[in-house]
């Protein structure tokens, strides 16, 4: 195996989803991929293409969106490292059912999708390892659908670091890194720019976060926690959504 694709290899094994696989389909999946940089704007695939590939984001920002039929795009999420994304493509007769593109210079693993798929069919384990980690996905859109209703717009910024946050260091210091462009947070979270900057410096005032640029720091998530999950009707369900899948 190439230093490349151990490399691909020992992150694919670190991942929930794919703990069920055995070590020879992953070094046989880590050898077919491909590890590549790409530039902010760059089109990773466009919706309704068919899908040959999935990706994995090593570093960096990824956007996966909808076109409106006035051109507008609507953002369905942005994903970070560690996350998955046109996955589940195989199960929409390999179509993509969304746009993905680069929101600032990233890492990515290429990976095929016909692998994915014999993978599924041979292992009933990975089979429902898929099946729970869409359905996380699910739950987390259902929560943020809660969310617009029940909650104000600095508590759900406050959700949406929660899930950028590692939430191993829960007790500590924490940092959490966001796209530069804050006006694709803004557009994630259904704010008006400056609704997103006038609902950040609240948060700062009820939680005591620290805004540097595009990096908030936090003595301790537990704050921010009892303040964003206040409104909701699970208990702090904002650390139990973070996903793998897109």
């Amino acid at each position: 195996m190439t230093e490349t694709a151990q490399t691909i290899h020992d992150m694919l094994q670190r991942l929930e989803l794919f703990s069920s696989c055995s070590d020879d389909f992953l070094t046989k999946i880590s050898s077919a991929a491909h590890l590549t940089t790409k530039p902010k704007g760059h089109m990773l695939f466009i919706h309704e293409d068919q899908a040959d590939y999935f990706y994995l984001v090593k570093s960096g920002w990824v956007k996966i969106f909808r076109e409106t039929l006035d051109g507008d795009q609507a953002i369905v999420d942005i994903f970070t490292n560690g996350h998955i994304l046109g996955e589940t493509s195989i199960f929409q007769d390999d179509i993509y059912p969304y746009s993905a593109e680069t929101v600032e210079p990233s890492e990515l693993v290429q990976l095929p999708l016909s692998m994915l798929k014999d993978e599924i069919e041979t292992n009933p384990k990975f089979a429902m390892a898929m099946l729970s980690s869409m359905a996380r996905y699910r739950k987390q859109q259902d929560q943020e659908l809660e969310h617009r209703t029940l909650q104000n717009a600095p508590q759900r910024i406050g959700c949406f670091l929660l899930r950028l946050a590692d939430q191993s260091q829960s007790g500590g210091p924490v940092r959490i890194h966001l796209p530069y462009d804050k006006t694709l947070v803004a557009s994630r979270l259904g704010m008006q720019p400056e609704t997103f900057s006038r609902a950040l410096k609240k948060l700062k005032q009820e939680t005591g976060i620290e805004v540097k640029g595009s990096t908030i720091e936090t003595d301790s998530l537990d704050r921010l926690v009892r303040y964003s999950c206040a409104a909701c009707t699970s208990e702090f369900p904002c650390k139990d959504l973070e996903t793998e899948s897109g």
